[in-house]
């Protein structure tokens, strides 16, 4: 008996060493070896659909979300040597975005040789298209003919609650655009929470949806609820660039009153009547915001009625143009015609906010000053183009140096050729439409958060 109640003592000692062990063991692994499964521990445990995404967590796996989609990409001149690259990117995912998309934009050359690349990390919010946009990027000489946008694929998706809504964009104006461009927009923070670094693109498509050009500005702290105001700027003038006709045209018409001009004969003398009558039915046609002038030119030019809004005195005005009986005989000075228009285009009636347009008609060759006539028409030219005038020529009939006209015009579709008088108003009305396509330009301005979005941390 007595070896037996022993023998159960010690087996009630070991027992309760025994549990008195594993306790111990258990809280040491619960308390310093074990550890709850979370979303940073490299591992797919919990209720994780992938290592540390999905479930709880606040990354979302890849095979969850769309991959984003490169829309459109382009680049555009700023100054000489420099562009503006821009792309737009769709992300489909309701929810989600990344804090951490990858880019690379190449800039290549008519020949299909790389310019350049520039590489660059983004923020991309959910549910939207969203520009990417770089800046100032050097292309020294060389001219880039496209643009391209590549993304890397996205391994950091995240749940993301606000979206594009959370800025709305109040009001927009465009001033200064043959001068300081200068886009002025106001915009509000619809959220109760602040936000810093906040991107913000305007991107500037015509009619047809085509991006003409691009700007973009940092707003570093917009507070809740608050509106801003934001400006866009561009170093040099986009007023050639945009077609829409709600950028006011300055145009000067160029006229040639050189005696071949009365060549026809009749009463009243052609082509010189229907040239005028022509260009008359022009001017009638333009907006109410544009103005209008007129330069003449035989063997000299005149500036021979400067800018205005009165588009009915100044149609009246060409209608009673005459050949000079003295010009029966003389030159054809169209170098003198262009520099005159250059010259009025640089004066105080040039409105800043107006394109520059030249409209250079003439049934000849350039035939005066006697030096060197045609050279003098193309310094002319130059002299014109880098003031930024838009030109368009005419050239009627045959007797005609078609290559300096065609190589006047800002590029070759803006020579027109009339092989009578005949074909005249429509081509002033194909001008017309040139200069001034019907319809509103389409300012996209895109405010995008670098850091955070949505006040989440």
């Amino acid at each position: 008996m007595y070896r037996t109640w022993a023998f159960w003592r010690r087996v009630q000692y070991s027992a309760g060493a025994g549990v008195f062990f594993v306790s111990v063991s258990l809280l040491v692994y619960v308390f310093f070896i074990h550890q709850s499964p979370t979303c940073f521990d490299g591992k797919q445990n919990g209720d994780e659909r992938g290592s540390d995404c999905g479930g709880a967590c606040r990354l979302v796996c890849a095979f969850d979300a769309k991959s984003p989609v490169v829309l459109w990409s382009r680049s555009f001149e700023v100054t000489a040597g420099f562009y503006n690259a821009v792309a737009y990117v769709k992300n489909e995912n309701v929810q989600f975005g990344t804090k951490k998309l990858q880019y690379t934009f190449t800039l290549v050359d008519a020949q299909g040789a790389t310019i350049l690349e520039k590489s660059g990390t983004t923020f991309l919010p959910p549910d939207s298209q969203y520009p990417i946009f770089e800046g100032r990027l050097a292309v020294g000489t060389r001219v880039p003919e496209k643009t391209f946008l590549t993304i890397e694929p996205v391994t950091e998706w995240e749940v993301f609650g606000a979206n594009r809504e959370q800025f709305v964009v109040n009001s927009r104006a465009l001033i200064g655009v043959d001068s300081k461009p200068r886009l002025d927009a106001s915009i509000t923070n619809t959220l109760l929470t602040d936000e810093r670094d906040v991107e913000v693109v305007a991107t500037i498509f015509n009619r047809e949806g085509t991006a003409l050009t691009a700007s973009r500005t940092v707003v570093p702290l917009f507070e809740a609820r608050a509106e801003k105001k934001v400006v866009f700027t561009w170093p040099e003038p986009i007023a050639k660039t945009l077609r829409s006709c709600e950028v006011p045209s300055d145009v000067i018409v160029a006229i040639d009153l050189s005696g071949s001009m009365n060549n026809d004969g009749g009463n009243p003398p052609q082509p010189i009547t229907s040239t005028l009558a022509a260009a008359a039915g022009f001017v009638s046609r333009l907006k109410t915001q544009d103005q209008i002038g007129v330069t003449t030119f035989a063997t000299r030019g005149a500036m021979s009625r400067t800018l205005s809004g009165d588009k009915v005195a100044t149609g009246a005005f060409i209608e009673r143009l005459s050949i000079d009986p003295k010009e029966e005989r003389g030159g054809t000075n169209i170098g003198d015609a262009i520099l005159l228009a250059r010259d009025e285009f640089l004066s105080p009636r040039h409105s800043p906010d107006a394109r520059k347009v030249l409209i250079l008609f003439t049934d000849g060759k350039a035939t005066a000053p006697d030096l060197d006539p045609e050279g003098h028409a193309r310094t002319a030219v130059a002299k014109a183009k880098e003031a930024d005038i838009d030109i368009f020529t005419i050239g009627l009939g045959s007797d005609l140096n078609k290559e300096l006209l065609v190589s006047a015009a800002t590029k070759p579709s803006q020579y027109y050729s009339a092989p009578d008088t005949r074909a005249l108003d429509a081509i002033y009305r194909s001008i017309s439409t040139a200069i001034c396509e019907e319809g509103p330009a389409v300012i996209d301005i895109v405010p995008k958060v670098i850091g955070e979005i949505g006040g989440i941390q």
